[in-house]
């Protein structure tokens, strides 16, 4: 069964090598209301939308604990919205910088269009982000020929499958089998398990691993490959159906999908 569509992640999965955009922001963000979190506890609920990233944070035992000592009071709802209101001018400010098209896409992108499938994506960030991220990708010729936010499916991201299904409606895709979903975090591999797709994990520049650039090329290739086996574990134990270490071997994974999918 032939592959039809590709749906891609952006941050950490397509541009922003590292993920880096959102991380000081929410950091920041919950230090300006007295709490201290670290760039573990920040990454780990990655690729969700930000309101129910933050959520998840707060509900985390050491966060919450520290929550009440600040605040003698657990945290509550309105706590979202306060952190959220740092949050996101932070990250509109810092945006535009952390939008640089990752290795291996625009070559990979050109691949798949040659092989008649059609590339769609979806994000954690909200529209009004979004509009700087697809303006700066396509200065760099990084177009997809969708984008979907949780703002079109009334606020439920990832790990729901409703972005996925939006973008197959925009895309006309009929059959999730013939649908692969990429990404570079834990809540991107649930999406597209949730939504019946292949789901695949790229660990390269990926939040997982959580280096940028600089810091991954400054490793030696023992280190880089050690790196990759912790990350290749983590996609594989969410139930990721393939990993590939970059963009690159997205066209092989495709045609090994193809071959034993009849």
């Amino acid at each position: 069964m032939k592959i039809e569509g590709v749906i891609l992640d952006w941050a950490g999965t397509t541009v922003d090598f590292g993920c880096m955009a959102p991380v000081k922001a929410f950091m920041d963000s919950f230090a300006v209301n007295g709490v201290i979190v670290t760039e573990e506890e920040t990454r780990k609920p990655m690729g969700m939308l930000k309101r129910d990233h933050i959520q998840t944070m707060l509900s985390m035992e050491r966060i919450a604990a520290e929550w009440q000592r600040v605040y003698a009071r657990p945290w509550q709802p309105q706590d979202i919205d306060s952190i959220y209101s740092s949050f996101e001018p932070e990250l509109l400010d810092t945006l535009a910088e952390y939008t640089k098209v990752k290795p291996g896409v625009l070559e990979t992108a050109v691949m798949l269009r040659e092989q008649g499938v059609k590339i769609g994506s979806t994000t954690g960030y909200t529209d009004k982000m979004m509009e700087i991220v697809v303006k700066t990708a396509a200065e760099q010729m990084y177009k997809p020929d969708c984008w979907i936010s949780p703002d079109a499916t009334k606020g439920m991201g990832r790990p729901y499958p409703y972005m996925i299904f939006q973008n197959m409606m925009e895309l006309k895709l009929a059959d999730v089998r013939q649908v692969v979903k990429v990404g570079d975090t834990v809540s991107d591999i649930a999406e597209g398990n949730a939504a019946g797709v292949w789901s695949v994990g790229v660990i390269d520049g990926s939040s997982v691993m959580g280096l940028d650039k600089e810091n991954f090329e400054g490793l030696t290739e023992y280190e880089k490959d050690e790196r990759r086996d912790v990350v290749r574990q983590v996609f594989l134990q969410a139930g990721a159906d393939f990993v590939i270490t970059d963009m690159t071997e997205l066209p092989v994974v495709i045609q090994k999908i193809q071959q034993t999918n009849g």
